[in-house]
């Protein structure tokens, strides 16, 4: 039965990091760059599936007929009845000028 090199080859790794040639400069710094990427990687996964979130959120549509919400740019894919026809989810009605808009408020009395 062979016996284990495991010992000799944590040595000379060990010897090749400590030692300052190039060669253990390049392995520091190929091991910082690995740590780093190990890292940073999940928090650019998660910003990056937020911002994929967001721009989805912003494409949906619920439908005036059913409340289906949908991509679909026409025609509810659900029930097909028509969306309102503009790429903007807010349709013209909501968009009011308040200077021209009067308030009417009527006051009831409880017994």
């Amino acid at each position: 039965m062979q016996r284990s090199n495991t010992w000799i080859w944590l040595l000379l790794l060990a010897l090749l990091l400590l030692a300052p040639g190039p060669a253990g400069r390049f392995l520091l710094d190929l091991l910082g760059g690995l740590t780093l990427l190990f890292l940073l990687l999940p928090l650019l996964l998660g910003a990056a599936g937020f911002v994929a979130w967001q721009v989805l959120q912003r494409r949906l549509r619920p439908c005036p007929a059913c409340g289906f919400t949908s991509t679909a740019p026409d025609l509810c894919p659900a029930c097909g009845s028509p969306l309102d026809g503009g790429s903007n989810p807010t349709s013209s009605q909501d968009q009011l000028d308040a200077s021209n808009i009067t308030i009417d408020v009527e006051v009831v009395e409880e017994d």
